[in-house]
C-alpha cells in the first residue's frame, strides 16, 4: 500500500475496510451532485467489484488527522489515437467539513503523480456534471480544460 503525505491531508489507497465508507460517499456524492438516490445493494456490490476484479479501477483516499476526508476513484481506458491510456477520475467526494481545504487538490495531485511517473498513461479525464461550476472551476485551477465533447449513453440494469 502506498501512503503520501500531501498538505493537508494524508493519501493512501484503500482497502476493503473502507468499503462502508466508500459506499456512504458515493451515495452521499449522487444524491448532492443529481439529486439520484443509489441502490446501496448494487453500490456496495460495485464497490467491492472494484476490489475484486481486474478493471483497473483504484479508489484513493484522503485522512486529516485519522478522518477520512475525500476519495476519488480511477480506472482506465485505450485510446488508439494516442497509443496510450488515460487514467478516468471518478466517484469524486469531499466530507463537507473538509471542503476548500484543499483535500481534492491533494488527491489529484498524487493521482497525476503517479500517472506522469507510469509508462503509458497519457492523460486524465473525469466527468463532471454540467451544473456543478464550483467544480468545474476547481479543475481548471488545477490545470484541466473542458472539452467539446458531450456525453452519450444507454444504461442496462446491471442486474439482468
Amino acid at each position: 500500500m502506498t501512503e503520501v503525505k500531501q498538505s493537508p491531508c494524508v493519501i493512501r489507497d484503500a482497502t476493503r475496510d473502507d468499503i462502508d465508507t466508500i459506499v456512504a460517499f458515493n451515495a452521499a456524492m449522487a444524491e448532492e451532485t443529481e439529486g439520484k438516490t443509489l441502490d446501496r445493494e448494487i453500490l456496495r456490490n460495485g464497490v467491492r467489484g472494484a476490489f475484486e476484479s481486474t478493471s483497473g479501477a483504484h479508489y484513493f483516499l484522503a485522512e486529516t488527522d485519522g478522518e477520512i476526508a475525500g476519495q476519488l476513484m480511477t480506472t482506465s481506458e485505450w485510446s488508439d489515437w494516442r497509443n496510450g491510456m488515460f487514467w478516468w477520475i471518478q466517484s469524486v467526494f469531499i466530507a463537507q467539513p473538509f471542503r476548500r481545504q484543499g483535500v481534492f487538490s491533494a488527491l489529484y495531485e498524487h493521482v497525476r503523480n503517479k500517472a506522469l511517473n507510469t509508462p503509458g498513461v497519457c492523460g486524465i479525464r473525469l466527468y463532471v456534471f454540467h451544473e456543478n461550476e464550483r467544480a468545474i472551476e476547481t479543475y481548471r485551477k488545477l490545470g484541466m480544460v473542458v472539452t467539446d465533447y458531450k456525453l452519450c449513453e444507454e444504461e442496462f440494469d446491471a442486474r439482468a
